[in-house]
């Protein structure tokens, strides 16, 4: 029972740090990192090189992802003609001549590119005035010739 008391309350002259505690967690923990996983020395330097490795190939594939957008937005500034970015035009060289937008971009932008034209067309005018109420337009233009008329009238004496 005063082991159980002793556990829950502690020496109460522990937790003040005067040097005599910290000892013991320094004996528990190796100094060898190899050790400390669960390794051998010659395991724990393979599973280092290949953390390295993935880690540079994740970086190289976010360089690669970060140049495409980059690109992207080159061609999106040339389409609408707004200034150039000197950032973006730095990405791309930074991941080198090889960048091409993705495919599923592409076809995103070729889209809107082809519904813009579309809309600029003459074809694309005559569409607009097939959707228009056609009933309606007569009687705006014969109310502003009729008004027309009047106010004619109201000027002119000979009429």
């Amino acid at each position: 029972m005063a082991f159980l008391i002793k556990s829950m309350i502690g020496n109460p002259l522990s937790g003040i740090g005067l040097g005599g505690g910290g000892d013991k967690e320094e004996e528990a923990t190796p100094s060898d990192p190899a050790k400390a996983a669960g390794m051998t020395r010659e395991e724990y330097e393979e599973y280092q090189k290949q953390v390295v490795e993935e880690k540079m190939e994740r970086d190289a594939d976010f360089l690669h992802k970060k140049a495409e957008r980059a690109t992207l937005r080159v061609c999106l500034r040339d389409k609408y003609r707004l200034p150039k970015s000197e950032q973006d035009e730095n990405m791309i060289e930074m991941a080198g001549d090889d960048v091409d937008v993705p495919e599923e971009l592409l076809k995103m932008v070729d889209e809107d590119a082809t519904e813009e034209e579309g809309k600029d067309s003459i074809m694309g005018q005559f569409q607009n005035l097939q959707n228009m109420d056609m009933d309606q337009l007569k009687e705006k233009a014969s109310a502003t010739v009729t008004e027309l008329k009047s106010k004619a009238e109201e000027k002119c004496s000979v009429m």
